[in-house]
């Protein structure tokens, strides 16, 4: 047998691939945690700040405040945040953003594709009970993720507990009248 150029045709080719299995995968959105802040955290507040509730003083009076997507279009905005959300999951799980890390972090990635199916169906069904409990439990899936792959540019001396216990958000162990109940005391 002889090398001819159909060989080459063949090789080549073979070559150029094994070469490129080890460099790193391109990072569509940047580094992980440039995607949470550019991408998944401004869409799940999309999704988290669609339901919910506060108690204020006004003029020194207390008020109570309560808000849901009324129209089509706010619906749809919220269905849309949950199915990026989805998106951002099957991101998270590719080469480029999940080589060197734990299989754990495939859990965390098929978890936030798992509860995006669910807050799509609670965005669909137009239930504010139904999204807010959706909404608790993305910040749990979000939280362990966090817990496991903290964030690399906190201030020094806060951790992740400190961010999540500074924002009052939806427990996926409470009700919604039970979290707009506790929000004025």
């Amino acid at each position: 047998m002889t090398f001819n150029a159909r060989h080459a045709a063949l090789i080549i080719p073979a070559l150029a691939l094994a070469s490129c299995a080890d460099e790193p995968a391109e990072l569509p959105y940047g580094t992980a945690q440039q995607f949470m802040a550019d991408e998944v955290q401004p869409t799940t507040e999309i999704f988290w700040q669609s339901v919910g509730s506060v108690s204020e003083l006004v003029d020194g009076e207390p008020v109570f405040r309560e808000w849901q997507p009324e129209t089509d279009e706010e619906w749809e905005e919220v269905r849309l945040a949950a199915v990026r959300i989805g998106e951002f999951g099957e991101v998270l799980a590719s080469p480029a953003y999940a080589d060197g890390r734990g299989d754990d972090w495939l859990d965390y990635s098929q978890g936030l594709q798992d509860v995006a199916v669910l807050a799509e169906e609670a965005a669909l069904s137009r239930d504010p009970e139904q999204v807010f409990a959706v909404s608790g439990t993305i910040y749990a899936v979000c939280t362990a993720c966090h817990q496991m792959y903290p964030p690399a540019d906190l201030p020094e001396g806060v951790t992740v507990e400190d961010i999540a216990n500074s924002v009052n958000r939806p427990s996926s162990e409470e009700s919604l009248e039970e979290y707009m109940g506790g929000t004025g005391e």
